[in-house]
């Protein structure tokens, strides 16, 4: 039997599979099975997973059903005593199963190991940090306030943990990941692996770009959560909801092309500042706000060039230092 099962859902995933798979295969850790669910692929995939020889690779091919199905089928066929997934572009660290599974065995007590993230583009080239934030033990209110665990393609899980708290919302489109997450926090503890050990990559296409649908299935899984446990949660909804719209309107202003994306942008400011009137007093806002009245105002490549021009001037990344990525200590159940 394997110690670790690993789980990768592939839809028409050609162009990264391959590295994909590679990057799973050259771990320092080699006592897994790789359980490749093939969620009704028309491209290419399946020709580049068969000239893949690896006895520990299997594959099984369903009709099209999204990746919360496609992960659940890998959880319902899985053998090993610890489950991770990845996500068919993503990619790992070489060291990032075995010190994650050593997290997890030095730390009984833990369900969960993650470790830091950084972001690449669609040709495996660095664009920047994504989540360097380490919270061990009780991790639900840090949680809660933000998704520091980042992406599906991030965890190490005892098997008998996730069964207990379920599979992912096969319902959900977006946010799968953050509400799989909170369920587990609010029964088990997590353990920080403080390196960057995954590469998540970033495209025009991902799914985390329709900020529309990200919006409302963020704030249906922060209901959610506190519904679960009001108690705990109740002082943080709004913190956390603050903190949502903030992410979602940098990253919207940040991909901003035309005047419909600065309109959701808006939106999204209003809704920042409704949760968070403090930003008002920050130098940030103006920039916010002006780089809105550019992208509305003048043609999206005109608007382009002036931003990037002046790029101090329109700069918006202190946006996110107002994300509340804490909590008291003595925050109490």
């Amino acid at each position: 039997m394997p110690i670790i099962s690993v789980v990768i859902p592939v839809y028409n995933s050609e162009k990264t599979l391959k590295e994909t798979i590679e990057s799973v295969l050259n771990q320092t850790f080699q006592d897994f099975e790789l359980i490749i669910i093939n969620d009704g692929s028309t491209d290419k995939s399946l020709e580049i997973i068969s000239r893949i020889k690896d006895e520990r690779l299997k594959v099984f091919s369903y009709p099209n059903a999204g990746l919360s199905a496609s992960r659940n089928r890998g959880i319902d066929l899985a053998k090993g005593e610890y489950i991770s997934f990845i996500d068919a572009d993503d990619l790992w660290t070489p060291d990032k199963l075995e010190s994650q599974l050593k997290a997890l065995l030095e730390n009984p007590q833990a369900a969960l190991a993650y470790s830091c993230t950084d972001c690449i583009d669609e040709s495996g080239k660095f664009l920047g940090k994504g989540s360097y934030l380490s919270f061990s033990g009780d991790v639900r209110a840090n949680l809660l306030l933000t998704n520091f665990v980042d992406s599906g393609s991030n965890v190490l899980i005892r098997t008998e943990a996730l069964k207990k708290v379920g599979k992912f919302d096969e319902s959900r489109k977006s946010c799968e990941d953050w509400d799989m997450w909170l369920r587990l926090a609010i029964n088990y503890s997590f353990v920080a692996v403080s390196k960057p050990q995954i590469l998540y990559r970033m495209s025009s296409s991902s799914m985390s770009v329709n900020f529309l649908r990200m919006e409302r299935e963020s704030i249906e899984v922060i209901e959610k959560a506190c519904d679960r446990d009001p108690a705990y949660f109740s002082q943080l909804k709004q913190l956390s909801k603050g903190n949502i719209y903030k992410y979602l309107l940098f990253r919207s202003l940040t991909l901003a092309t035309k005047r419909d994306d600065c309109l959701i942008a808006a939106k999204f400011l209003w809704q920042s500042v409704r949760y968070d009137r403090s930003l008002l007093k920050t130098k940030v806002i103006w920039k916010i706000l002006f780089r809105i009245v550019i992208l509305l105002l003048l043609p999206s490549e005109t608007s382009r060039t002036i931003v990037n021009k002046y790029k101090r001037i329109y700069n918006i990344d202190a946006l996110l230092i107002y994300m509340k990525k804490g909590v008291p200590f003595n925050q109490k159940t």
